[in-house]
């Protein structure tokens, strides 16, 4: 008795098989086959069907098979080999889906041992982006520094624009948190607007002052005369660009959430950006710039006392 011809007759029997088509008055009808309601509802209907066996007789299913009832699940989810439970969870109205996993991540803390959580789909790629965050805000701003590097065709005076960009940062997380909203991936491209408005305001102060020096200027003198001649481009473009986006801050309706999360980061960080940045760029400038003169003064010191200490002995040996 083989087990396909096993399998065969309970499937037909039971879910029905196909075997060809026909023509009936002029229609293409199906020929299936399957048991009688009547003579499939029970166990001992199924035991009563007829397998044929190798000698070619026919042989019922209850003289070599014996049911018996057991308790087993209807599936058995895995996931990379281990057994698992496949959960999809959907947050409340006014709950972000970064709250709603870290809540997730906490109640399976609180299972026995051994028990981890895993994220798929459009919930992974959220935690893998999440997790990609900070590099690509280094990522960012070191774009910046090279590109100034190579206008100013220097690598101190970038750094007076890079340290402006936190205090456009620091702008942005205070409205959200003021307003509070969620830090969800929205935000996050907030910020790398943020980066590069900052660096706009203190490019418009460096650009003039290192103008300034070039006439002839002192580093103090050049940094306050281009504060006072950027003043009021800075306010003007960055009222200009605030404005804009109040729209986004008390937007309504469909996609709103979106709206709110971008406007209201970048709001606050162009607040911040540039009432600080007119103080502290130029404070920046002029430290950094300081460093590097003293910097250079000290090498060219070690350099002269080197060369008098040559010369000396050289008339000593003489």
């Amino acid at each position: 008795m083989s087990f396909t011809s096993i399998s065969e007759t309970i499937s037909t029997a039971l879910g029905s098989n196909y075997v060809n088509d026909f023509p009936n008055k002029g229609r293409l009808q199906q020929v299936i086959i399957q048991a009688n309601a009547e003579s499939r509802m029970r166990l001992d209907d199924i035991l009563k069907l007829s397998i044929r066996n190798d000698r070619g007789g026919m042989v019922y299913l209850s003289e070599f098979i014996e049911p018996v009832w057991k308790s087993t699940p209807l599936q058995l989810t895995r996931f990379n080999g281990i057994a698992s439970v496949s959960v999809s969870v959907a947050p409340a109205e006014g709950i972000s889906s970064g709250v709603a996993m870290a809540e997730l991540e906490k109640i399976v803390a609180s299972l026995p041992k051994g028990s981890t959580i895993e994220w798929t789909g459009l919930s992974r790629q959220e935690q893998q982006a999440e997790s990609q965050t900070t590099m690509l805000l280094a990522f960012s701003m070191l774009v910046i520094f090279l590109v100034l590097s190579a206008l100013y065709e220097s690598w101190s005076t970038p750094l007076a624009v890079i340290l402006v960009v936190p205090l456009g940062i620091l702008g942005s997380i205070a409205a959200v948190m003021v307003a509070n909203m969620p830090n969800d991936v929205f935000f996050k491209v907030g910020l790398v607007t943020i980066i590069g408005l900052s660096a706009k305001n203190a490019i418009l102060i460096i650009e003039f002052a290192q103008i300034q020096r070039g006439l002839g200027k002192g580093l103090l003198e050049a940094t306050i005369e281009a504060s006072k001649m950027r003043l009021r481009p800075i306010l003007m473009t960055s009222l200009a660009f605030t404005c804009g986006i109040i729209p986004l801050v008390i937007a309504s309706g469909a996609s709103s959430e979106i709206q709110n999360s971008i406007g209201t980061g970048v709001l606050g960080g162009m607040i911040s950006g540039t009432v600080l940045a007119v103080f502290f760029v130029p404070v920046f400038f002029v430290f950094i710039n300081e460093l590097i003169e003293k910097y250079v003064r000290k090498n060219n010191s070690i350099e002269v006392k080197t060369d008098e200490n040559k010369l000396m002995n050289s008339l000593e040996g003489k």
